[in-house]
C-alpha cells in the first residue's frame, strides 16, 4: 500500500461518466413523458436492430451492434424483465434466439424517431462547442490506434516495491 490513496485524486473519467449518465437520464425522461416506462436508452439499439433483422442469438446481436456478448446478455436480461423481448432455444443447446415481444415491437417506431432526434441533437451540440464531441472521440480512437491505452499505461506504471 502506498502512503497516498490514489482514489482520492480527481478521477479523469468522472466528468465523462457523469455527462453520459445525465444524457441517458434525459433520454429516459423523454420516454417517461411519452408514457413509456421501464425502457432505458441502452435498449433502443438492440430493439431497433431486432425489429429489422428478426430473431438473433445473443452472439449475433452483440456482433451486429459491435458490443460485447456480456453487455448484450445483461441488456437482454433487463429487457426480458420489461417484457420487451423473449428468448427461445436456438439451433443448439448452448444458444438462445432473442425475439421482440408485442410490447417491444410496438415501441420501435418511437425509438427510431428518438434515435434520429438524438443524432440530430448530437450534431447540434457539435456545432455549438469549440471541439465537436464526435471529432474528439474519433481523434482519441486514432491516437489509441497509434499507441494503445495499454502501452500508455505501461509507460506510466511504476511497480510497487515487493
Amino acid at each position: 500500500m502506498t502512503s497516498i490513496d490514489p482514489t482520492m485524486l480527481p478521477d479523469p473519467w468522472q466528468s465523462l461518466h457523469q455527462l453520459l449518465a445525465a444524457m441517458d437520464a434525459e433520454i429516459e425522461q423523454v420516454y417517461v413523458e411519452r408514457g413509456i416506462k421501464g425502457v432505458r436508452p441502452r435498449f433502443a439499439y438492440p430493439l431497433i436492430r431486432l425489429a429489422h433483422t428478426g430473431p438473433l442469438t445473443i452472439r449475433e446481436l452483440a456482433e451486429s451492434l459491435n458490443r460485447s456478448h456480456s453487455a448484450i446478455s445483461q441488456t437482454i436480461a433487463a429487457m426480458r424483465k420489461e417484457d420487451l423481448v423473449t428468448s427461445e432455444p436456438g439451433p443448439d443447446a448452448r444458444t438462445r434466439r432473442i425475439n421482440l415481444t408485442e410490447r417491444g415491437r410496438s415501441l420501435v417506431p418511437f425509438l427510431e424517431a428518438e434515435w434520429r432526434a438524438t443524432h440530430a441533437t448530437v450534431a447540434e451540440l457539435d456545432g455549438e462547442i469549440p471541439y465537436a464531441m464526435t471529432a474528439v472521440v474519433e481523434e482519441v480512437r486514432r491516437a489509441l490506434e497509434h499507441r494503445s491505452m495499454r502501452e500508455r499505461i505501461l509507460h506510466h506504471l511504476t511497480e510497487p516495491p515487493r
